[in-house]
């Protein structure tokens, strides 16, 4: 077979990653604002942060479960696809691995029984608790794949003896240069995937006209929420971008399609086709200084481009170039929504707009698809290195007959194309059933032996929506 072995396993880690990293995305920021949900209740009673709490738990434990078993293969296709890379660097990675498994995974799988199944077995505070450490530890879980992956990308506290990696200092390993950046760029990139989907759903049910005062509750929070992130998730990406021009400038030249050895007062390009073959780009549009500005914080500053290195070491460009494009694109419409919320909420209009809802309806997989590019960033763009110039991804290919590759390659896309079937299928039919009732919920709170004044107020809503159903059937 012709096909290169080092190409099909890549793709085939690429294609796995890619499946898997769209249910941390959900999980990681989903986790917060059901914490923020539940302790918005209990320090205020309000039924509908409670029906917030207990309609999104469900779909987190679906999201959650799907990111358990699509990450396990991942750890296999290291021995499996990529032997190599476990010799050479299990030293510095084997343990962040293990630790990722021992302080987070089991603070997450250990208190999502209560969380889901302890409402009417512990005490409120108690549940409070298991849900407040299964948060932490989608953090602490995203803490240390970021630390060893940023480690693959900017490198540091090791040496190299013979041939393999060996810590000399594992605070320079955990906090290496790019960590801080990614880490907090990725956790606030999962916040607001997370507050897309749950306002993209109370928008559909807005539209719909169905569970409006659960929908308006949650509408109006992602988007006071989203005014927030998204504008500090600018800011973030801005220095992310400056730390990626001091280590990795091979990575940025590839993002901003800069060939020359060196280029001053660089262009911001809004549409290019970048050509490897001639080393230019194609169909420029571009806006004269404004790269320099944005990358250099100066009008005319000079930024290394693709021409400094060899072909050999640099990453495919268009790909590079164009995921960029797509995931700072989706995050200005993610800014965009959230200012044309703050102008809707000022004129009274922000639950009933319907081309504004439809819009949010749309984007509830946006931030998921902003995450995936964001990661075909991170990762093609480190190529052709597996270790940021020490070692090649080419050098860590397990002796594998391509058949044998290709033929997993076409078993994971049918089965992960099934299991994300599934999954939607899941999803779908717990966003037809909607939030628990005020019936539901009255019964739920008397099991929970919750205050007199928290079961008053349910009732009282459960009257409002029985004298509104009545009058809807007389019309």
């Amino acid at each position: 077979m012709d096909i290169d072995v080092a190409i099909l396993s890549r793709i085939q880690f690429a294609f796995t990653v890619s499946f898997h990293i769209i249910f941390p995305s959900i999980t990681i920021g989903l986790a917060t604002l059901i914490a923020i949900f539940e302790g918005m209740w209990l320090k205020t009673h309000n039924p509908y942060y409670l029906q917030l709490a207990k309609f999104w738990i469900k779909p987190f434990a679906i999201t959650f479960g799907m990111g358990v078993v699509s990450g396990i293969v991942l750890s296999y296709e290291f021995g499996t696809n990529f032997s190599k890379f476990s010799e050479i660097t299990g030293a510095v990675l084997g343990p962040l691995m293990a630790y990722e498994v021992l302080t987070a995974f089991f603070m997450e799988a250990g208190f999502l029984g209560v969380m889901l199944f302890g409402w009417q077995r512990v005490g409120r505070k108690l549940h409070y608790f298991a849900t407040l450490t299964v948060m932490v530890g989608t953090w602490v879980s995203a803490f240390w794949i970021i630390v060893a992956n940023s480690w693959m990308q900017t490198p540091a506290g090791h040496k190299i003896v013979n041939g393999k990696f060996e810590v000399e200092s594992w605070m320079e390993v955990i906090f290496n240069p790019s960590m801080p950046y990614r880490l907090t760029h990725m956790l606030m990139a999962s916040l607001i995937t997370a507050t897309f989907v749950v306002a993209g759903i109370s928008a559909y049910y807005l539209l719909k006209k169905q569970n409006i005062p659960f929908a308006k509750k949650a509408m109006s929070m992602c988007m006071w929420f989203a005014l927030v992130l998204t504008p500090l998730q600018v800011y973030v990406g801005d220095l992310h971008g400056l730390n990626v021009q001091e280590h990795q400038p091979t990575k940025l030249a590839a993002m901003e399609g800069i060939w020359p050895e060196e280029e001053e007062s660089v262009p911001l390009l809004l549409f290019a086709m970048p050509n490897m073959e001639t080393e230019t780009n194609d169909y420029e549009l571009g806006i004269p200084n404004l790269g320099s500005l944005i990358l250099t914080h100066s009008w005319d500053g000079a930024v290394q481009g693709l021409k400094a290195v060899p072909p050999e070491d640099r990453p495919n460009v268009p790909l590079v170039f164009w995921s960029f494009r797509l995931m700072v694109g989706i995050g200005f419409g993610m800014v965009a929504i959230a200012l044309f919320a703050l102008i809707l909420r000022r004129s009274g209009g922000l639950y009933e707009n319907k081309a504004f809802l439809s819009l949010v309806t749309l984007f509830t997989p946006m931030g998921v698809i902003a995450v995936v590019a964001g990661w075909y960033v991170v990762e093609i763009g480190r190529q052709p290195w597996i270790v940021y110039n020490l070692v090649r991804t080419s050098e860590i290919v397990s002796p594998l007959p391509p058949e044998r590759v290709l033929f997993t390659l076409i078993m994971f896309v049918i089965i992960y194309s099934l299991l994300l079937g599934v999954y939607l299928y899941f999803m779908r039919k717990l966003i037809k059933k909607g939030p628990p009732s005020m019936e539901a919920l009255e019964q739920q709170l008397i099991g929970m032996k919750a205050p007199g004044y928290a079961l008053a107020w349910v009732k009282s809503l459960k009257e409002k929506d029985n004298n509104a159903t009545v009058k809807q059937g007389d019309k």
